[in-house]
């Protein structure tokens, strides 16, 4: 490859397909009003958007545009495959100038001229180095990546921006999760301050092509029909209005008058629920009566495949409603959350029984959130980890909220669920559950564990696996010993 770059090397942007070219923006004669009108995404087809995005199979280097991006590390000294092309293209200068810059922090962003590139700038940034138990840390320095490229972009008043996949496999950062975090961060960003901005360029390998491909109708819908299909798609996180993740730093919502009915609210005598009648916070409304339908079993009235697709549908609708609520709120006590896998490879989830104020907040909300959270979970095997630890009356779930739960969610939920440890019990709990597994859910008994102290706990799960309240370790070291205080805690609790 000549190092100056001749010019039947580069790719004028102008010439590439957008986004929109891609899939014909018609409806099928069978989508309903309800389908594309009732429910719709955070993420709404705008064709305009759509016709400034580009999905490019090759070398972000060869991009002739306003600017192209280089990802590096803090000394703007990596070498990956995307760095050495941009270097060997755009010559000896560039490396000169990169030395003045003095480096770059991590989800920073800064300039240097193009030289002998087609493109007249090259935006230089630094992906985080990705690890489990600080992804929330991760995830918003990614975030700052991409839109701090873009800031810079608007603020030069530059018309198109070649993005190369920031997250470098050297980093270790999980292509689809980052992925997501680079579609909702532009789609945001174009939202809001884009008008300027004319293209915005994906540049992808053969290998990270698949994964955009299957990602982009999730933050840019080419249809209302994409739009609709692909809301049940979007993962729990999809960030605030700026496409950055969610930080717990917001108080709790207190209810008026928790659990008390709204006055217009009338009891729903159907088996279904049209939700386009339903308020923005009544879930009790989202649902049949499932004893009334399991009577109507009995009686022969209502198969069980009918029911089956009756709950399947309405889980699907509550699944929406989950999408499109505002759970922040929910989110910010840090009472769920995903943390490793455990000895067999299967996902842990966390439950923090003293984060959740039962009698503070709505928990209708907090069923939807738990839809929210675990609907991709639950595709594949995984366990709960329930801390009890110093737990009050004001935190203890009673068992109708539990048996709506266990009723409401899809059989995949049941299916895959392989282990509940519960850590920390009291006799009272361990009573309780007793009578819960044994009298109101079928199941569910023989995958309880009762776990006295983290040392049993991490007979199944390797403590490097779970992120800990600090509570819950120094209780178990006042108990059991001060054996893992050198453990690590979640940053984020």
């Amino acid at each position: 490859m000549d190092p100056l770059g001749a010019p039947s090397q580069f790719v004028d942007v102008d010439t590439l397909p957008s986004w929109s070219d891609s899939c014909e923006d018609e409806l099928n004669a069978s989508d309903s009003a309800a389908e594309t009108d009732t429910i719709r995404s955070p993420f709404l087809y705008n064709k305009k958007i759509n016709g400034k995005v580009i999905l490019w199979k090759g070398d972000v280097a060869l991009l002739n545009c306003t600017a192209i991006v280089n990802t590096s590390n803090e000394n703007l000294t990596d070498k990956n495959p995307v760095s050495e092309s941009i270097f060997m293209l755009a010559g000896p200068d560039l490396k000169e100038e990169l030395q003045k810059l003095k480096g770059c922090r991590t989800g920073e962003a800064k300039l240097t001229k193009g030289f002998h590139l087609a493109a007249r700038f090259i935006i230089h940034t630094v992906g985080p180095k990705y690890k489990s138990r600080y992804r929330t840390a991760a995830e918003s320095s990614l975030h700052s990546c991409y839109r701090n490229v873009l800031q810079l972009a608007k603020e030069l008043s530059m018309s198109s921006v070649g993005f190369c996949v920031i997250n470098s496999a050297k980093r270790g950062y999980p292509l689809e999760d980052a992925t997501h975090i680079a579609l909702r961060t532009v789609r945001r960003f174009l939202e809001i301050h884009g008008e300027p901005i004319e293209k915005v360029v994906f540049a992808v390998s053969e290998l990270e092509e698949a994964t955009y491909q299957k990602l982009l109708p999730l933050y840019f819908p080419r249809s209302l029909k994409e739009e609709s299909r692909s809301l049940l798609y979007l993962p729990a996180d999809i960030g605030n209005a700026e496409g950055e993740p969610v930080v717990p730093e917001r108080q709790i919502r207190i209810s008026e008058k928790p659990g008390a009915p709204d006055d217009d609210q009338e009891e729903d005598e159907g088996l279904g629920v049209d939700l386009s009648f339903i308020g923005s916070h009544a879930f009790a409304r989202m649902e049949g009566d499932i004893d009334k339908q399991r009577r109507l079993i009995l009686q022969g009235q209502l198969s069980e495949a009918a029911l089956q697709k009756q709950h399947q549908r309405n889980y699907n609708r509550w699944l929406c409603q989950a999408r499109s609520e505002d759970l922040s709120d929910i989110a910010s006590l840090k009472a769920l959350y995903q943390t490793g896998v455990d000895n067999c490879g299967r996902t842990v989830m966390v439950v923090v029984g003293r984060n959740i104020p039962v009698t503070l907040i709505d928990m209708d909300k907090a069923l939807l959130y738990f839809i929210h959270v675990m609907d991709h979970i639950a595709v594949k095997e995984y366990v709960l980890v329930y801390f009890h630890t110093l737990t009050s009356e004001y935190n203890h779930l009673d068992s109708d909220f539990l048996k709506k739960l266990y009723d409401v969610v899809d059989v995949k939920y049941k299916r895959n669920l392989k282990a509940v440890y519960f850590v920390h019990p009291t006799f009272r709990s361990k009573v309780s559950t007793w009578f819960f597994t044994t009298f109101s859910v079928s199941g569910l008994k023989n995958k309880i564990h009762h776990v006295d102290s983290l040392h049993q706990l991490f007979s199944a799960i390797s403590p490097e696996q779970i992120d800990f309240p600090p509570f819950v370790l120094e209780y178990d070291a006042r108990e059991n010993g001060p054996y893992y205080t050198s453990y690590p805690l979640s940053p984020d609790l």
